[in-house]
């Protein structure tokens, strides 16, 4: 049985992710780090509920024992954050402050979910600022550390973001005509989580996964859906 943690479960892919967990038979405890309370309940869901998100690595740190692995979903936009400053705060450092936390407290998988093109060697401040977020987990040296690239993430979200919503709105109908017209470019959010949720188990499993794991668009579509089995 696999204790686990997450952050962002709350967000598109997150919730995702935290369903996915739950659903689980071989998953015995989540802890969810967030800033309210998550609308899922379970007897094996544990939230971890601080609007003051600088509590949460300390927060992450009380679990005994530790969970095993640790999945992050955790992201914003610039407006919603209100400038590219403000959203580093969350994309990078707090994402960063957890994972620090989360080795120091002996979890031995890291799972990310990345963007596709993240580069801390991009011209583009939000590609960039995924690379380097990249580049400072694998630094930390989790027994695995397994980032996941998707394209454009498909689904229903809270908020609106008009640009996002017409992209959107091409991919669904390129998934009615058929999926391989969509999966090149963009994946369900659903399928993300789903794959998140599978490297990470691989990897804690002993299977045959590379230290740091990039995975990719096709493999995501691979583990979250071709290959998927709850």
């Amino acid at each position: 049985m696999t204790s686990t943690a997450v952050i962002g479960s709350t967000g598109l892919v997150g919730s995702h992710i935290l369903s996915t967990l739950l659903g689980l038979p071989s998953v015995s405890t989540v802890h969810a780090l967030a800033r309210r309370q998550p609308i899922a309940t379970d007897t094996k869901l544990h939230p971890l509920v601080s609007a003051d998100t600088s509590n949460w690595a300390s927060n992450l740190s009380s679990v005994t024992p530790p969970p095993s692995i640790l999945l992050s979903a955790l992201g914003t936009t610039r407006a919603q954050a209100g400038g590219l400053a403000q959203q580093r705060l969350i994309d990078y450092d707090l994402n960063l402050d957890v994972a620090k936390a989360a080795k120091a407290a002996g979890v031995k998988v890291y799972v990310l979910i990345s963007s596709g093109s993240a580069n801390s060697k991009s011209m583009m401040p939000y590609l960039k600022m995924k690379g380097e977020l990249e580049d400072s987990v694998n630094a930390l040296g989790f027994d695995h550390t397994i980032i996941l690239r998707p394209g454009l993430i498909v689904g229903g979200r809270e908020d609106w973001r008009p640009t996002e919503f017409v992209i959107r709105k091409v991919a669904g109908v390129m998934g009615m005509m058929g999926s391989v017209l969509k999966d090149f470019w963009a994946q369900d959010a659903e399928v993300i989580a789903n794959a998140a949720v599978s490297a990470g188990l691989k990897a804690l499993e002993g299977g045959d996964v590379p230290k740091v794991w990039e995975v990719g668009q096709s493999e995501i579509i691979k583990l979250g859906r071709t290959e998927w089995k709850a």
